[in-house]
């Protein structure tokens, strides 16, 4: 007999560990981004934040570099700050991040979610993808990477910086 679903929420959809987002409102077709359901918020590596006030509500300027070693293909962005957010760093560190709104599509589907923008140089992955964006339909697998596709072999290698 087959099983009736009464709920009207789309199956999760499964994700690795590590995927290949999109910013598609941002003109970012590719970045590489750590799923991580131990963070709260998603974070975005962002270049040379710069605040200014725009019809009375404060917005942020700053550069998107969407490859690890490369600023090939940098994209400028203005977005309205939604809030400011303490957010402690893997390392126990405690600082205050423009949060801004932002569409991610992530394995086929966009989600829209909160992002604080902070400094990745360090970081080995230029997105981190928290638990506010993974709870809109998303399981994570542990063990798999790259479920959702990845971009041509030509297209990673300049995530290398080669």
């Amino acid at each position: 007999m087959p099983t009736v679903s009464h709920s009207s929420t789309p199956p999760a959809t499964t994700a690795g560990w590590r995927e290949w987002v999109s910013l598609p409102a941002l003109g970012v077709p590719w970045v590489k981004a750590k799923l991580d359901t131990g963070a709260r918020t998603s974070a975005l590596h962002a270049f040379d934040p710069e605040g200014f006030v725009q019809d009375g509500a404060e917005w942020v300027r700053f550069w998107v570099h969407p490859w690890q070693r490369s600023v090939a293909d940098s994209v400028q962005v203005e977005l309205p700050v939604v809030e400011r957010r303490l957010v402690r760093s893997s390392t126990g560190h405690v600082d205050e991040r423009p949060v801004v709104p932002m569409d991610i599509r992530l394995a086929g589907r966009t989600v829209r979610a909160e992002v604080t923008l902070s400094r990745r140089d360090e970081m080995g992955f230029r997105m981190l993808i928290g638990r506010e964006a993974l709870r809109q339909g998303f399981l994570v697998d542990p063990s798999r990477s790259y479920l959702g596709g990845r971009p041509r072999r030509t297209t990673r290698r300049r995530n290398r910086g080669v």
